[in-house]
């Protein structure tokens, strides 16, 4: 029989400390193996705790503290945790809790550009072994009221899922004129430097 190669080396797959399905598609498409083992954090309490911190430096902090609290329970695989913020003028974005945000959110970010913060931090038996942070710049184009009612009718509780009540893979792609900055960046995992950790590290074929 012929030998099967694999690119994946490692006896383990990366623990995702994430539930975020746009991550999970990532890291799968790339040929990674995974489990998953989402994080129980109080991001906001995490947060406040930072004060005067900037987005790159919280989305770091706020990856790192996911990756820590699963990491004891998977001893000797790698976790991955990642964290995306969305800001603009100095103000930081939250998920919308509810239809009256995600209009206010859509509203302050329509003609305008933002930018998403992504952070990815790596951690193995109690020590982290690698980070990074991507960022990407996007500019919304001007937003009538009635696409704005007619996006989010359309999306449903999707305007709740992601910063910014948008998903870039989907129909969310509408409500922009410029994008710039690597797709899996955007999508909340800077996919490329990871890849690249992975085979300095000997768990992908280099």
């Amino acid at each position: 029989m012929p030998q099967t190669l694999s690119l994946w080396r490692s006896d383990h797959p990366v623990v995702l400390a994430s539930g975020s399905m746009a991550r999970k598609s990532l890291l799968e498409a790339a040929g990674i193996p995974l489990a998953i083992a989402s994080a129980a954090i109080d991001e906001r309490k995490i947060e406040a705790s930072l004060p005067g911190a900037g987005p790159a430096e919280l989305a770091l902090h706020l990856a790192s503290a996911k990756a820590k609290s699963v990491c004891a329970a998977h001893p000797r695989h790698l976790v991955a945790g990642a964290d995306q913020i969305l800001a603009m003028d100095g103000h930081v974005f939250h998920k919308p809790a509810n239809r009256q945000q995600a209009i206010s959110h859509l509203e302050t970010l329509s003609g305008r550009t933002h930018e998403l913060h992504a952070a990815l931090s790596v951690w193995r038996d109690n020590i982290e072994v690698f980070h990074c942070h991507a960022r990407a710049r996007l500019k919304m184009r001007h937003l009538s009221s009635g696409f704005i009612a007619a996006y989010l009718a359309t999306i449903g509780d999707a305007a709740f899922a992601s910063v910014g009540a948008y998903q870039i893979e989907g129909v969310g792609i509408q409500l922009f004129d410029v994008i710039e900055g690597d797709h899996s960046t955007i999508l909340g995992l800077p996919l490329v430097p990871l890849l690249g950790f992975l085979r300095d590290e000997g768990s992908l074929l280099p």
